[in-house]
């Protein structure tokens, strides 16, 4: 698949903004990844989590982009543009299909600000590329990511077991898969 343009316009909905990551964003960046409440369902982080992993992780958004592989969006208040989490999406270009991962800082969460964002990414989504499917996996225990698939239309489509290796403990960890097809997400 060619590169991936970036929204244009900027997708907005309320005080809701997904933006392309800034170097500026580097503070933000690592404030989340060092809370305990972001990355306890996230198991790939770095810990702990600096400045220089913050640079690391945004230096590799434009190649990807341009490989036409990911999509990384900051979620931003719009208002004071202050970053509010993360949302992404990976594309498979053999199977035409996306899965998208997010994170939102604690203060943010319980406000629909990730609800938003999804809704946004998704339905740019499936407007822009040639897919068919658009995926997330969420921790069994993730009630609030849970929440927000089942907001926007995804459907449960089971367990997963065992499916991710925990960075650090060496863990497996199960999680559920979720899908959303043209025409099922929920406004």
């Amino acid at each position: 698949m060619a590169g991936l343009p970036f929204p244009e316009p900027a997708l907005q909905r309320g005080d809701v903004l997904l933006r392309p990551w800034r170097a500026t964003d580097v503070p933000a960046i690592v404030q989340a990844c060092s809370d305990p409440t972001v990355v306890r369902f996230l198991v790939n982080l770095p810990s702990p989590y600096g400045d220089d992993d913050a640079r690391a992780w945004l230096a590799t958004h434009e190649p990807d982009r341009l490989a036409g592989t990911s999509l990384a969006l900051a979620i931003a208040n719009v208002h004071v543009d202050s970053v509010l989490g993360s949302l992404g999406a990976r594309i498979d270009g053999r199977r035409l299909s996306a899965s998208i991962g997010y994170w939102l800082v604690p203060e943010a969460q319980g406000h629909g600000y990730m609800t938003t964002g999804v809704r946004l990414l998704c339905s740019w989504l499936f407007a822009t590329l040639p897919i068919g499917r658009i995926e997330l996996t969420t921790d069994p225990r993730n009630t609030a990511s849970q929440r927000v698939a089942q907001r926007c239309g995804f459907q449960n489509e089971g367990l997963l077991r065992a499916y991710e290796l925990h960075q650090h403990s060496r863990e497996r960890r199960d999680c559920l898969m979720w899908s959303l097809l043209p025409g099922e997400l929920a406004q």
